[in-house]
């Protein structure tokens, strides 16, 4: 025994790490590794409800992991309130990727009630999953009471009016989140006032992501009046959701007066000359836009002779995006005309699909 050499596990080839950790659960890893292991990716490992309750009881125990990824796996409910549990002691893990993981309300529930209490984790991913209004209230809730996360990512789920007014309701009281992405939620539409008038007053809300969800024109008309009064909001995402030049011409009045937006996204809507006409007149004002996506609009020569102009005056927008819509050769003249004084813009081709 006296002379047993001790290998130590990180002088091993990593193929033979790799076999080794092949054959380990993902309990044994996490507690072998509980001094140094900061980020752990466990998706595609078909784990369900049982594994989930044991990477759980890992978890509470762990004081180094800072990212665990567990994506596309069979997590369910169960699985979740295994891993709720585990937040209420945990005070490392900084990141939870949860994207696919067939978690509902109850889920979401138990991990609305664990970030009542977790002061650590900042970015939770639930994309993809089967949350629908009842989740989305108890993780409202949690926002009026969470004070350090950052980052919540909701989309692809099931959430619609009622939910998204829950969440608007937890934002007002809530000064740390900076991003919620909703995108690909309600096919009814997502027009909750109380999460729109979040954005007027928000003081710290910097990105909103909101695309496929059926806002329309009467959504559109509030999220212009918010953005004359927000001053934090530097990223907009609308892309397909049935605004046409009613709800533009409400958004272009909100850029007048906004100073804080760089990005707005507007592709795949029904945008036509007259609201373009209303988007080039706040662009001759705006002085903080950068990039404006149009792209799979119905914006003619009329609407593009109208931002041909704003570019004239406009010295901040970088990229105009005004793929497939029904622009001719005169709009394309007058687009021409207006780089001549403009030095900065750059038109994306009329041609190329929309992504």
């Amino acid at each position: 025994m006296a002379n047993q050499t001790v290998t130590n596990f990180l002088t091993l080839p990593v193929e033979l790490v790799y076999r080794i950790m092949d054959h380990q659960s993902d309990f044994t890893i996490i507690c072998s590794m509980k001094n140094t292991l900061t980020t752990l990716d466990l998706e595609h490992h078909h784990i369900g409800s049982v594994r989930a309750k044991a990477l759980g009881v890992a978890l509470q125990q762990n004081t180094t992991l800072i990212t665990l990824h567990l994506g596309d796996n069979r997590i369910g409910d169960r699985g979740a309130q295994s891993l709720s549990r585990a937040l209420h002691q945990n005070t490392t893990l900084i990141t939870l990727h949860l994207t696919k993981t067939e978690i509902g309300d109850l889920g979401a529930q138990s991990l609305g009630d664990a970030l009542k209490h977790n002061t650590t984790l900042t970015t939770l991913h639930l994309e993809d999953n089967h949350i629908g209004d009842i989740g989305a209230q108890s993780l409202g809730s949690t926002l009026k009471h969470n004070t350090t996360l950052i980052a919540l990512h909701l989309a692809k789920n099931k959430i619609g009016d009622l939910g998204a007014q829950s969440l608007g309701d937890g934002l007002r009281h809530n000064a740390t989140l900076t991003t919620l992405s909703l995108k690909y939620n309600s096919n009814k539409g997502i027009r909750s006032q109380s999460l729109l008038d979040t954005l007027k007053n928000s003081g710290l809300f910097n990105t909103s992501d909101l695309e496929y969800n059926g806002i329309g024109d009467i959504g559109a008309q509030s999220l212009g009046v918010a953005l004359q009064y927000n001053t934090t909001l530097t990223t907009l995402d609308l892309e397909s959701n049935s605004i046409g030049d009613v709800g533009a011409q409400s958004l272009g009045d909100g850029l007048q007066h906004n100073t804080r937006l760089i990005t707005v996204h507007l592709a795949k809507n029904k945008i036509g000359d007259v609201g373009a006409q209303s988007l080039g007149v706040a662009l001759q004002y705006n002085t903080a836009l950068t990039r404006l996506d149009l792209c799979g609009g119905e914006i003619g020569d009329v609407g593009a002779k109208a931002l041909g102009s704003a570019l004239q005056h406009n010295r901040t927008l970088i990229e105009l995006d005004l793929n497939r819509n029904k622009i001719g050769d005169v709009g394309a003249q007058s687009l021409g005309s207006g780089l001549q004084y403009n030095t900065v813009a750059f038109i994306v081709s009329l041609s190329i699909p929309c992504l």
